[in-house]
């Protein structure tokens, strides 16, 4: 099994692309060039960034080791973000997905009073390698029973858990989304609206999710917005093509304390 810094390795490399912005409702805000260095240093003992988005200055850190905040999944995946969800603060958390010559990763933030203002898209490939990106993200592209396998990493470093996930979304009659989801022996059941590229969980006043459907085959699943003394999960998901979808999920509990990570990788099994 990889360590931690060995799965970060698997990051190195010039990723080029863009940061692009959108507002709660999934309005573009603006995209802005990036170029994003990985590099080995001291026989791989130090890693240093430079990040070069056009119009900002250059950001360059440099890590022997990695934060608390962060865990990295074997094949490179990872998230970093607030540990602990506390009155009257910002919070939030990076999302990363790789696959291939390719990463996907997404921001979410939320202001002191808990509702969510911001979202960043970030869309980038190895440089010298083809820029192949999915298009936007449809609900029609989701629809269909997906089988999959998930992995969950903790903060205290227990060893993971391994289980098959099913997923099934359908339309109802009236256009209601219904979504089943499966894992274990677990199985929850749950219903949504659908108002252009946001699929609006809303039965529970209390625990409101959205999904925003966003380019790249993108989906970024969050509450709209944050509540102490509740559990709530944040989550980036990826069609990387018709029948292979990724998603990772940042688990919270009822305490505000960030508990897990879990990455899914499934596919489509029916139409």
């Amino acid at each position: 099994m990889k360590s931690q810094w060995e799965s970060f390795l698997q990051n190195l490399g010039v990723w080029e692309g863009s940061f692009t912005t959108f507002s709660p409702q999934g309005t573009f805000v603006k995209d802005i060039p990036s170029r994003l260095t990985l590099e080995k240093l001291e026989d791989n003992q130090k890693v240093r960034l430079t990040l070069c988005r056009s119009g900002l200055s250059d950001m360059v850190l440099e890590f022997t080791s990695l934060g608390a905040s962060l865990l990295f999944f074997e094949n490179g995946a990872f998230s970093q973000g607030s540990i602990q969800l506390a009155p009257f603060s910002e919070f939030g958390a990076e999302f990363g997905l790789i696959y291939e010559n390719r990463r996907l990763r997404l921001v979410q933030l939320f202001d002191q009073n808990g509702q969510l203002y911001q979202l960043t898209l970030i869309r980038e490939h190895l440089a010298d390698t083809p820029k192949a990106e999915r298009p936007d993200l449809k609900v029609e592209d989701l629809l269909g029973k997906w089988q999959g396998e998930a992995v969950t990493i903790y903060r205290d470093w227990r060893s993971p858990d391994v289980y098959s996930t099913t997923l099934q979304l359908q339309l109802d009659k009236s256009g209601r989304l219904i979504q089943s989801l499966s894992f274990g022996e677990n199985t929850i059941t749950s219903t949504a609206t659908i108002k252009g590229s946001i699929i609006h969980f809303d039965e529970n006043p209390q625990k409101q999710v959205q999904v925003l459907l966003l380019p790249d085959g993108a989906s970024a699943t969050s509450p709209l917005q944050v509540q102490l003394r509740q559990p709530l999960f944040l989550e980036l998901g990826w069609l990387i093509r018709p029948n292979l979808r990724q998603r990772i999920i940042r688990n919270y509990n009822d305490k505000g304390e960030w508990v897990n990570l879990t990455l899914v990788t499934e596919e489509k099994t029916q139409g």
